[in-house]
């Protein structure tokens, strides 16, 4: 191959990488626009502002980080549940989180979690096959049977749970949990969190569904 060709090559080759950066960037800044954006007047920081719901959606989380150490956005989230439950805001919870093997349950903890607060066992559900938000989300209509809820969690979260659920057609509200201060744990989180914005729009456009279902669950 001649200089003339190689350097024509390593052009067309660094105009499609420009090119495919562009678009990367694009779709991220518009991602992290169109999410908060939209969600901004259904995200609630004060608990007497808040409609209330008959149930609200508490988005799972670890209850512990490496080291063993408590998981501050894991406790934010069970006191942000309970402030629901101390004003009244709603009748029920329902715990969606990672179940996927022996010895971990995020749905559990949670639940167990809000036990020791005082939340009675009676008006809590659990639901061991929330994977992902988007599968907590739907499947809070489709198993739970509700159109209408509250999202517990950081507000960051919050955004897109929300968005997710007025895509398919609820009305959802979102508490925001207590944030963590910055340090190497919530980085990693904002940062995994811009492209999981993205990938909301992957999912919408692949018409993702949750991966389990399952027999309806009555909250009475």
């Amino acid at each position: 191959m001649d200089k003339r060709k190689l350097k024509n090559r390593i052009k067309r080759v660094a105009v499609f990488l420009t090119a495919a950066l562009f678009v990367i960037v694009a779709v991220l800044l518009f991602a992290n626009w169109k999410i908060p954006h939209d969600t901004k007047p259904w995200l609630y920081n004060n608990v007497d502002s808040i409609p209330p719901q008959k149930v609200a959606l508490v988005l799972g989380a670890s209850k512990y980080i490496r080291g063993g150490l408590p998981n501050p956005y894991f406790d934010n989230r069970i006191q942000a549940a309970y402030e629901l439950y101390e004003a009244g805001k709603v009748k029920a919870f329902v715990m969606s989180g990672d179940n996927g093997h022996e010895g971990y349950s995020e749905p559990e903890d949670m639940r167990d979690a809000l036990l020791a607060l005082g939340v009675p066992d009676s008006i809590i559900y659990l639901d061991y096959a929330g994977f992902r938000t988007l599968d907590s989300v739907v499947r809070m209509n489709a198993i739970f049977g509700q159109d209408s809820f509250i999202v517990v969690s950081q507000k960051f979260h919050n955004e897109r749970a929300v968005f997710l659920a007025q895509y398919y057609g609820f009305t959802a509200y979102g508490y925001n949990a207590k944030d963590v201060a910055l340090g190497r744990v919530s980085y990693k989180t904002i940062v995994r969190e811009k492209f999981a914005r993205v990938k909301v729009f992957v999912d919408i456009l692949l018409n993702k569904q949750p991966k389990f279902l399952g027999k309806p669950v009555e909250i009475k």
